[in-house]
């Protein structure tokens, strides 16, 4: 099973990217983050037509998120709890259901942060610390499960260019990284770290100053592995060619493969 994330930035705006894209690696579940539209205004026909089940978290203009798969979809879920208040459209879990079991996968997009000094950091240290209480109680299930990906987080100096420029930055801030440090102490693994330490893994470039010319990119969209699922793990592929593409998102797709029937 082949499973991928992708921040879209704007599905529509991305169509022709993303079916392109769908039918040359061929995942089997896939989350898209930053949709950027309602439900209703998805464009789920041309997806089903490739074979994909698709489950909708929409929201008019900012954030969204979406499941697609071509395994049935079951209990899909929005929202992360701990946060009634909270109306951003940033999570969506489904349960994919296979012959051998199921496989539990949910789609973040975490708050980005910045500016540090305003009331938007907070929120995103709220976030992560909601996302590890729900991962808490999801690991005690001892299932494959999945956290799938823009995360807004560089977890390491390693995970970008120019480190000393993101110091103050809320993706890279002490706080942030801890947070996210948090969520691999649970035993949660990150799928690309697992199978490389190699610097320079990006899987965003900045539309400004010429960043993806350069390669002044960053790791902020993560796969993160319950031990069922990372037992599992034969593969991690980004793929960066498509941020060369025409009018392209700043986001590239990284994906898994998991070998399900060795379990």
């Amino acid at each position: 099973m082949r499973i991928a994330t992708w921040n879209v930035n704007s599905v529509r705006q991305r169509l022709d990217h993303l079916l392109t894209w769908l039918h040359d690696c061929a995942p089997d579940v896939v989350c898209l983050q930053e949709i950027k539209c309602v439900d209703e205004a998805f464009p789920r026909e041309a997806i089903e037509a490739l074979g994909y089940n698709v489950v909708t978290h929409g929201q008019k203009t900012f954030n969204g998120v979406a499941l697609l798969s071509k395994y049935p979809l079951e209990e899909a879920t929005p929202r992360l709890a701990g946060d009634d208040d909270d109306a951003h459209a940033r999570f969506l879990e489904g349960v994919v259901s296979l012959q051998r079991g199921v496989v539990r996968v949910a789609c973040l997009y975490l708050p980005n942060g910045n500016p540090v000094e305003t009331e938007k950091y907070p929120y995103k240290l709220k976030w992560m610390s909601r996302l590890l209480e729900y991962s808490k109680e999801r690991l005690k299930t001892e299932e494959p499960l999945i956290l799938a990906g823009d995360f807004n987080v560089i977890p390491a100096a390693g995970d970008v260019h120019n480190p000393a420029a993101w110091v103050n930055d809320a993706l890279f801030k002490p706080q942030t990284r801890e947070s996210f440090q948090a969520l691999l102490g649970l035993g949660l693994t990150d799928a690309l770290r697992a199978v490389t330490d190699a610097p320079g893994q990006y899987t965003f470039w900045d539309y400004q100053a010429g960043a993806w010319q350069k390669n002044h990119g960053l790791r902020i969209d993560h796969l993160l592995l319950s031990p069922q699922a990372v037992d599992r793990l034969t593969g991690v592929g980004i793929d960066k060619h498509v941020r060369s593409w025409e009018k392209p998102s700043d986001h590239v797709p990284i994906w898994i493969d998991l070998d399900l029937a060795a379990a």
